[in-house]
């Protein structure tokens, strides 16, 4: 049996969006409302241990760092603590009324070295070469288009730039979760990273890889 070339066109199309599950509930707004107030959740720090991952990441005074997925800001006062007034934070979302949430957030824990970015589900759209570290906090399994992702992520770095996934294992979430951390280093490394760290346990029963571009 033969495919038409139509056929063969939407199959193509179709390939990449390889998060479908993982995404379900962000595809409307009511949805993303209720994930907000996981992500808002004032008891959030108890588990998720944002300073542990802030010190994971070696962040320097006045780095650049990107918080890609930045859902509602949450990671956004910790990381502005960390580069200090002379350095940057980029949090960047797909959704705008997460990025409304997040803006909020910046307004009023009087953020000034933030700013918000609105992205797409192949490009977080981060100023070429400017990166020193992006960060994607529980937000990798999220990737329709990884090899897109990656790419544009790369072209954000700056040369040598390090790259930080922190997500959760495979088994622990099995009907949520794509890859298991080592496919996922795998995946990462093929589209022009190299793995540099790993970190068994960190935040909320998570991983930490942290890749260099190459």
């Amino acid at each position: 049996m033969k495919l038409t070339a139509s056929v063969l066109l939407c199959a193509a199309l179709a390939w990449p969006q390889v998060a479908t599950e993982a995404n379900k509930g962000y595809t409307t707004k009511e949805g993303r409302d209720g994930v907000a107030r996981t992500l808002d959740n004032p008891n959030r720090d108890k588990n998720q241990k944002p300073e542990e991952i802030i010190a994971l990441m070696k962040i320097k005074p006045g780095m650049t760092v990107a918080d890609i997925g930045t859902g509602t800001g949450y990671m956004l006062p910790h990381l502005s603590r960390a580069v200090g007034p002379d350095g940057k934070v980029i949090g960047e979302d797909i959704a705008g009324d997460f990025l409304d949430r997040a803006r909020a957030k910046v307004g009023a824990d009087h953020i000034a070295n933030a700013v918000l970015t609105l992205g797409t589900a192949t490009d977080p759209k981060l100023p070429r070469g400017a990166v020193d570290i992006a960060l994607c906090l529980d937000v990798y399994h999220h990737f329709d288009y990884p090899q897109d992702m990656l790419a544009n992520i790369a072209r954000g770095l700056k040369p040598h730039g390090h790259f930080v996934i922190v997500d959760f294992y495979k088994k622990d979430r099995p009907d949520h979760i794509r890859l298991e951390r080592e496919d996922v280093a795998k995946e990462v490394e093929a589209n022009g990273f190299r793995l540099v760290s790993k970190v068994d346990r960190t935040g909320n029963n998570q991983y930490m890889l942290t890749f260099e571009k190459r």
